[in-house]
């Protein structure tokens, strides 16, 4: 039975993207071993895309309000692209200390959601 997800981010200086998801998206976090941080996420979903090849995968938070979420972050001097509406939601991009980036939108699509924290799996 399917558990959960794990996402990976492959960082030039995962240290310093390690410590932005610890200090200042505040995220919970075990220690592996060694400083090996795994983070615990929001509730997630995953999306399938078309595409002419296999293989590209994305990553995006998502927020309830993207203008106060992006207020949030540059008091933490976060960098933040200026926000795009895309039509199926309002989509900024989120800058790394590693010198990656992170989309991050406030959808304008329905969103799964399941108040008792359960989803139905296989």
């Amino acid at each position: 039975m399917i558990t959960g997800a794990h996402m990976v981010i492959h960082s030039v200086d995962a240290e310093a993207d390690r410590a932005f998801f610890r200090d200042v998206l505040g995220f919970p976090f075990v220690d592996a071993g060694g400083g090996w941080l795994i983070f615990a996420l929001p509730p997630s979903e995953i999306a399938c895309h078309p595409a002419k090849e296999n293989g590209k995968h994305e990553i995006y938070l998502t927020c309830d309000d993207v203008a106060a979420t992006m207020r949030s972050l540059k008091k933490r001097k976060v960098k933040c692209d200026p926000v795009t509406d895309t039509g199926w939601g309002l989509l900024t991009y989120v800058y790394l200390p590693g010198g990656g980036k992170l989309g991050l939108y406030q959808p304008k699509h329905p969103t799964p959601s399941h108040k008792d924290g359960t989803m139905p799996l296989l």
